[in-house]
């Protein structure tokens, strides 16, 4: 198994004008003990788990375009972007922008979008769940097709592109990993088996049942379900003497016994580099083994 560092509070004693310096310090500072990814949410306000909307909060894509000139082998992601957020074209252009300026580390996480509140508070497209949905699976089309450069005309029910050219072409082979956030029994997770080289999920009681659906899926589609790369969110609270360690190393053995080999682990406070070395000494070598 391995660790991804997903940071989704940017509301830090320092303020707005050290927002940047912090945020590129945590990043590195992952990478530089062993994290296998670096991801953030996409959202425009902060969502309720975290704070108020008011709290500060920056655009994904480039927040990640960022991190990419500050860190050197961790994969950078959304955790994820709403499908109505950005056209799938000007999406899969950004997602290979990153890829490119990073040396082939970007991954696309996507979903169909959930926030009706900012979406509508800043004019955002966010339309009922079925079609939301629709335009999930024709963005996942477009992307794939322009990640492997075939410039034919898109006519979808939602999107209709005259010409998918993407120069320069995404550095990852064979294209930017795509993730599907979510674990809807019906839609997201037959998404995944159709669509996607990862899911990620929540690791609630349900969660043994929700691989369950999606091997069925695969099943139904022909996809081999140990292709897929099963992620989990999961919080690192080490405990302010580090009293936590064994429950979160038991945890997340559990979770590998399931089959997932990557744990997504919140951050919301940069005090969080004063444990990496704890990371990278005693949590990164002891998950890598699981």
């Amino acid at each position: 198994m391995r660790l991804g560092l997903h940071i989704s509070d940017f509301t830090w004693p320092e303020g707005a004008p050290r927002l940047g310096a912090v945020f590129g310090d945590i990043a590195a500072a992952a990478d530089e003990a062993g994290f296998d990814r670096v991801s953030v949410m996409d959202h425009l306000w902060q969502i309720g788990v975290n704070g108020p909307p008011e709290h500060e909060m920056l655009e994904a894509y480039t927040a990640l375009g960022y991190l990419a000139g500050k860190t050197k082998n961790v994969k950078l992601l959304t955790l994820v972007t709403g499908v109505t957020y950005r056209d799938p074209g000007l999406l899969a252009k950004a997602v290979t922008s990153l890829d490119v300026l990073s040396g082939g580390r970007a991954m696309l996480g996507i979903g169909a979008a959930w926030n009706e509140e900012e979406s509508r508070g800043l004019g955002l497209l966010f339309p009922p769940t079925k079609e939301r949905f629709e335009r999930l699976e024709e963005a996942l089309r477009i992307c794939l097709q322009m990640f492997h450069g075939d410039e034919t005309p898109f006519q979808g029910r939602h999107y209709q592109l005259g010409r998918l050219l993407n120069s320069p072409a995404p550095l990852s082979r064979p294209h930017p990993p795509i993730l599907i956030g979510g674990g809807g029994e019906k839609k997201t997770l037959r998404l995944v088996a159709k669509y996607a080289d990862a899911c990620n999920l929540f690791p609630t009681p349900e969660v043994q049942h929700k691989l369950d659906v999606l091997k069925q899926h695969c099943d139904e589609v022909g996809r081999d379900y140990d292709d897929i790369e099963k992620t989990v969110l999961f919080r690192f609270d080490l405990g302010e003497k580090g009293e936590n360690i064994g429950e979160i190393l038991t945890n997340l053995r559990n979770l590998a016994g399931m089959g997932f080999t990557v744990a997504h682990g919140g951050v919301k406070r940069p005090w969080i580099t004063e444990q990496f070395e704890t990371f990278q000494k005693e949590i990164i070598p002891a998950v890598e083994a699981l």
